[in-house]
């Protein structure tokens, strides 16, 4: 069961990105759904190591890629968190741009507002 919940997590991140609002409900469920994954496996493999017995199957590859599904989950929402206003401004951007001319104006517009975003955190620490 933890390496099912474990896969859901990574398959939801990688299909849900597309779409900037329903980004952030799928990093959420899919950090819950990594976070039991891996409370399942490992609780399976330590009741499986106090009665003596084998391993569940899978059990350590749902910690595995539970503990992937939740540093990527907690990654995304914190790319959401810091860089929403760009990210929406882009997503708008892109929404609207039917040219090659015009998406390479929202993708350079998106670089130089990320951009000044670091250079503010640089300029900060000094």
């Amino acid at each position: 069961m933890g390496l099912t919940l474990a896969a859901l997590a990574m398959i939801g991140l990688a299909l849900g990105l597309g779409n900037l609002h329903r980004g952030i409900y799928v990093a959420v469920l899919s950090l819950l759904f990594a976070a039991t994954a891996i409370w399942l496996g490992a609780g399976a493999n330590r009741r499986a190591r106090r009665s003596g017995t084998a391993r569940p199957r899978g059990g350590t590859s749902g910690v595995v890629l539970g503990c992937l599904g939740l540093a990527f989950s907690a990654l995304w929402l914190l790319v959401l968190a810091v860089f929403w206003p760009q990210l929406n401004t882009y997503y708008n951007c892109m929404g609207g741009a039917n040219t090659v001319a015009a998406q390479q104006a929202c993708h350079t517009q998106f670089t130089n507002s990320v951009g000044g975003e670091f250079g503010v955190l640089q300029g900060s620490g000094r």
